[in-house]
């Protein structure tokens, strides 16, 4: 697997991660279907062999859960491993979600530590804020999280959709090293927002995470109703009713062009987000997938390709919002 530098400040990383979301449940329900906690292990442990060591969870998952699986894949080879977790989704003592947010310095000393315990680890590689806390500013959790550098605990610290504007005031208390926003042919806002911009202007680097449009770019799905009843993917605009079938028709296009290169679809965008100098967190939770996903890092596409891809999904023609009202209002802030 390739590597690269991700941001300025010394993190190197290959360039495709792992998503570990969809291994473990969030507050009781399944994200993307059942997962099976010895197969999603298997998994993470067959994405070392790939040279993905790069694994993605947060606190959010679970709550806490999905960073306990990690902590089991990776006992005894910690150093093997590029471990990023995330925090701002507020947990409380009873480990259970408020699904409020908390940024105030005191909960970030709180959030790390517990991480680092259930991760088993004494340090994390990338600490991302998940989500922006409205009532703390940025500059007050960021503060509080370059303590954690200072202390060790931390390594190099991210962010997870903030704005252009936020990213700057942040970056001015503490280097940034990474943002964390989905990003994929099928939702292409950081082009527009300034986000992009911002990163590359500061040398901060960019995760794109869904790369594959929470897998509807796998081509598995052909309905709505193809999702098992508690996927969470149900409630999204972009995968309910005439939305759904408006994204198929551009999909459609994209299968075609994958099947003129003889790659599949997910390899095709996959190529794409490597073709922009961006580092990819697909998730999976089985080993077959992420050997098709560890492919597609070897795969080249030319100017007339890449262009081609841009032009079947131009930024903003996918059909609905990538959430439901109520959380779009979470992410560019």
């Amino acid at each position: 697997m390739k590597t690269t530098q991700l941001g300025s400040q010394g993190l190197q990383v290959p360039v495709q991660g792992l998503g570990c979301m969809g291994m473990t449940t969030i507050a009781g329900g399944n994200i993307y279907g059942q997962a099976d906690e010895k197969e999603s292990i298997a998994t993470i442990h067959r994405a070392s062999e790939l040279g993905i060591n790069f694994l993605d969870t947060a606190d959010l998952y679970g709550p806490l859960l999905n960073e306990r699986l990690v902590a089991k894949a990776i006992q005894g080879n910690r150093d093997k491993y590029i471990v990023a977790t995330k925090f701002g989704f507020e947990v409380d003592d009873n480990e259970q979600l408020t699904w409020g947010f908390n940024g105030k310095p005191e909960y970030v000393k709180k959030a790390i530590d517990r991480s680092l315990k259930n991760l088993g680890t004494d340090y994390v590689d990338l600490y991302y804020l998940h989500r922006l806390d409205p009532n703390t500013p940025i500059e007050d959790t960021v503060g509080a999280m370059s303590e954690l550098v200072q202390a060790g605990k931390v390594k190099y610290i991210g962010l997870s959709e903030v704005s252009a504007a936020t990213i700057r005031k942040a970056h001015a208390v503490h280097p940034v090293t990474a943002v964390q926003t989905e990003y994929s042919l099928f939702e292409r806002d950081p082009e527009v927002n300034g986000v992009l911009d911002a990163t590359r202007e500061l040398g901060i680097g960019f995760v794109a995470y869904s790369p594959l449009g929470r897998g509807f770019i796998t081509g598995q799905i052909k309905s709505p109703d193809d999702f098992e009843e508690n996927d969470f993917r149900r409630g999204i605009p972009r995968y309910q009713g005439d939305n759904f079938y408006k994204n198929l028709d551009l999909l459609k296009e994209i299968e075609s062009m994958a099947a003129s290169k003889g790659i599949t679809p997910s390899q095709l965008a996959l190529a794409w987000v490597f073709a922009n100098d961006i580092v990819a967190i697909p998730g999976t939770k089985r080993i077959k997938y992420i050997e098709e996903n560890a492919a597609a890092a070897e795969v080249v596409l030319t100017a007339g390709e890449k262009q081609k891809l841009e032009s079947i999904v131009p930024v903003g023609v996918a059909a609905g919002t990538r959430y439901e009202a109520s959380q779009m209002q979470w992410v560019n802030v």
